[in-house]
């Protein structure tokens, strides 16, 4: 199963995909689901979507950054809905920060949704086909070397345009620092982009993220041989680690400064006009400063 040549998992199938465009969630994922707040900043509040019209709103908004202000290529099916929609989003969990301050209009006035993240706990992908990230990186190796970890895949991140400060991705982190603690998950995973489709062009970010982030032996995992991608384009004494640092998005380092790995190999998605590397960050590597920031409850209401 955990094989180099295994085959990729399957995605979630038809029922998950119809519920989907429907902002529908599968029981199993809706059953743990907590109804409070996870953290607020002013008009800003974090917390977990409740409620198919909020899953709507949150795909909404990937569609309006990854496809019309990114360089995403819909399908039919979300170019119709104009939504960013795929089976996953039925099995998943999806973070919000919403506006209070800003409404979407009729029907029912709701607060705006201005940032989310995609939240897939290992017990639900393991039942529904797998992680999102299996189809594009080899990570049953990394699954299965940690047996007793429990794995969460992080995806889908984006922010409004307006709202992309330190307070907006900060309340997300509070998000998920909070989300991790209530459900006692141990390794976070997932798929960060460069934007870009030739990585010749992306040789310097790449080189750098290969000689300066790589994960140790045992946090590592490859992309998948048909889909591999060598990162190592520029030896490590030819690097400027300042102009590599520039030209990384600001998502990747943010995981850095967290204390992530990158996993061995990029992928091209040109679904999504981006080369993607692997993201590993265990939570105990997790430098304990940037734990005691997320976490809200130890500062005054």
């Amino acid at each position: 199963m955990f094989g180099r040549r295994r085959a990729v998992p399957a995605a979630p199938g038809l029922i998950s995909s119809l519920q989907a465009y429907g902002g529908l969630q599968a029981w199993a994922a809706r059953a743990h689901r907590p109804v409070q707040s996870l953290g607020r900043m002013g008009s800003l509040e974090v917390r977990l979507a409740q409620t198919a019209a909020e899953v709507r709103q949150a795909q909404k908004l990937r569609y309006r950054v990854f496809y019309q202000e990114g360089a995403a290529i819909p399908n039919p099916g979300r170019l119709f809905a104009r939504r960013d929609v795929d089976g996953y989003d039925a099995i998943c969990d999806h973070l919000l920060v919403l506006d209070h301050a800003a409404r979407e209009g009729a029907p029912g006035n709701r607060p705006a949704v201005v940032g989310t993240y995609r939240l897939l706990r290992q017990a639900l992908a393991e039942e529904h086909g797998g992680f999102y990230t299996s189809g594009e990186f080899d990570i049953g190796g990394l699954i299965a070397r940690h047996r007793r970890l429990q794995f969460l895949e992080l995806g889908r991140s984006c922010v409004l345009a307006p709202y992309r400060n330190k307070r907006t991705v900060e309340l997300l982190w509070h998000g998920i620092h909070a989300y991790i603690t209530q459900n006692r998950c141990d390794v976070m995973i997932g798929c960060a982009s460069l934007d870009g489709t030739e990585p010749k062009r992306l040789a310097l970010p790449l080189s750098f993220l290969h000689h300066y982030a790589r994960a140790p032996e045992e946090w590592r995992a490859q992309a998948l041989p048909e889909r591999y991608v060598e990162m190592n384009r520029i030896s490590k004494e030819a690097i400027d680690p300042k102009e590599a640092l520039r030209l990384l998005p600001p998502l990747v380092k943010g995981y850095l400064r967290l204390g992530a790995y990158i996993g061995d190999g990029a992928v091209v998605d040109h679904e999504f006009g981006t080369t993607d590397v692997l993201i590993v960050l265990p939570v105990a590597a997790i430098k304990q400063r940037y734990m005691e920031h997320f976490d809200l409850s130890r500062r005054a209401a």
